[in-house]
């Protein structure tokens, strides 16, 4: 046996039961650094035992983290029957809107891992296509639109091919007060008032209790309104009722998702860290970027249906690794960057670069053996086969360079093999955390953001104020600046406020009106009157 083939033997997890196979022996490391990582994880495991056994893990927000252990009980709950009859009431028109026509369709309206994983699902198992079926080929499911941004163009795109009359709004957020899922949802509410519809007969809420969001939806009597636990983040929510309700509804098999989940939580709960593909995923990510993330994970799935899978790691992942502090408080700065496309595409996107470009990277291959059709090419060779020689092929050009890869295997894309990707990058972030001495189940960074843009809303509030008194004037923002007594630094910020003004005549409630124009020698002059 040559080098390549024992070690591809030696470096291969291999699941006979599902199909799920994952090779490691394209990554640069040797059997003695695999041998010396060993004592690590044998910490990493207790660490993880501790999740499982409701110990507090994120100790920033005093919180126990739960989704591992909540998954494999929630099938036989209260709460996921109460989803499932829920949406075959939906389904079925024994719950209907306020004009006592069927529901046909929903907007799922949430962001970040309120909309990543609903997405990813919806994707995977009902494709690209599933809004343009009947409702006899969706069997009385809903068509299934997302809200997952604070751009109007979102909204207006389905506003624009949905009837309120038969659309249903799932509102999502953890902690009831996200502002992006709060602006869509003020959004729809208006749009239903305007159209003569009662909102609440055509809302539910997925929060937790007491919150905003949830005081809203009892106090307002919505439709439904269900209870998400304080202990599982938005990244890891996919498969709690955040991922059930807007899968049940587009007729997704959730209990198939569960279980695939639930199967590799199974096989990643292995001390052994060598026959555990989540520890070895963490540990060959370790050992690429030198602990601190100095290469880029790049995520090629050869599957158009997974074309979401790198957005969705994005997020676990870079949400999760990138931190400024370990657990002690020490600067540390660590994270793992995520791109990626889908195979087959890639070669005309961005292999150029993995082949030929900088070597600060290492990229994992996603193949699906099973065609979604046959589709002949020539003789013995299918359409199917083409992408998976395109596959193996740039794997080796790739290995041939001194580039590294990860190649992982599936039988074929439905929910059960969803779960299992889901649960294996889930548990593997977690173990590449305690790796590196992080919290993976918090966001800082996100709640840094939140507080600057508010300083910014702020300050289009307090001059929307200033102007209506000041009116008429035309000057440069500098000039603006002057005229409302704001700091110098400030131009900059409120160059960008006029300018959006100016941008929306008639689309703001405004006391005055606004124009911007370009004059040589001055820049953009501003004129309120």
């Amino acid at each position: 046996m040559n080098d390549w083939m024992e070690r591809c033997h030696k470096y291969t997890f291999v699941d006979g039961k599902s199909g799920f196979q994952i090779n490691f022996a394209g990554m640069k490391f040797e059997d003695s650094a695999i041998t010396e990582m060993a004592a690590r994880f044998e910490s990493v495991h207790a660490e993880m035992q501790k999740i499982e056994k409701g110990e507090i893990k994120n100790p920033d927000e005093n919180r126990k983290v739960t989704h591992f252990t909540d998954r494999s009980v929630y099938t036989g709950s209260a709460e996921f029957l109460a989803v499932e009859e829920f949406a075959q009431a939906i389904r079925t028109g024994a719950v209907k809107g306020s004009t006592g026509k069927k529901f046909e369709a929903a907007y799922i309206n949430g962001i970040g891992g309120s909309a990543l994983g609903p997405q990813l699902l919806q994707m995977a198992v009902n494709g690209p296509y599933w809004n343009e079926k009947s409702d006899a080929a969706r069997n009385g499911n809903l068509k299934i639109y997302f809200l997952d941004n604070t751009d109007t163009a979102g909204l207006a795109d389905a506003l624009e091919v949905t009837d309120l009359e038969t659309t249903l709004v799932i509102n999502i957020s953890k902690s009831g007060g996200t502002q992006e899922t709060k602006n869509n949802m003020k959004a729809c509410m208006d749009k239903y008032a305007a159209a003569g519809l009662d909102f609440a007969k055509h809302a539910c809420a997925i929060t937790m209790r007491n919150s905003e969001l949830d005081n809203l939806a009892r106090g307002s009597n919505w439709l439904k309104v269900f209870e998400m636990a304080e202990s599982i983040g938005g990244r890891t929510s996919e498969t709690s009722i955040v991922g059930h309700l807007p899968a049940a509804l587009a007729g997704i098999d959730f209990k198939a998702l569960l279980d695939g989940a639930c199967h590799m939580d199974a096989l990643t709960r292995n001390p052994a860290f060598t026959e555990n593909p989540a520890y070895m995923l963490s540990a060959v990510w370790y050992i690429a970027g030198n602990g601190k993330g100095d290469r880029n994970m790049v995520i090629v799935p050869y599957s158009d249906r997974l074309v979401l899978m790198s957005r969705y790691l994005q997020q676990l992942v870079m949400e999760s690794l990138g931190k400024e502090k370990d657990l002690d408080g020490k600067p540390v700065h660590q994270g793992l960057n995520v791109f990626g496309n889908k195979g087959g595409t890639d070669a005309h996107a961005f292999i150029q670069q993995l082949n030929d470009g900088r070597d600060d990277f290492f990229v994992t291959f996603i193949e699906i053996l099973e065609d979604a059709m046959g589709a002949p090419i020539s003789a013995g060779i299918d359409m199917g086969d083409y992408l998976h020689g395109f596959m193996t092929g740039l794997s080796n050009a790739l290995r041939n360079k001194g580039r590294q890869v990860i190649e992982l295997r599936l039988n074929k894309v439905d929910a059960f093999n969803l779960g299992m990707l889901i649960a294996l990058y889930e548990r593997a972030v977690a173990a590449y955390a305690e790796l590196i001495h992080i919290n993976a189940f918090h966001q800082p960074g996100v709640q840094a953001y939140k507080l600057a843009s508010r300083s910014v809303i702020d300050l289009l509030t307090s001059s929307e104020e200033k102007l209506a008194a000041k009116a008429p004037f035309t000057g440069t923002s500098a000039e603006f600046v002057q005229l409302l007594g704001l700091p110098e630094e400030k131009e900059y910020e409120l160059d960008g406020i006029l300018a959006k003004l100016s941008a929306n005549p008639g689309k703001r409630v405004l006391p005055f009106a606004i124009e911007r124009n370009w004059v040589d020698g001055k820049g953009w002059v501003f004129t309120v009157k």
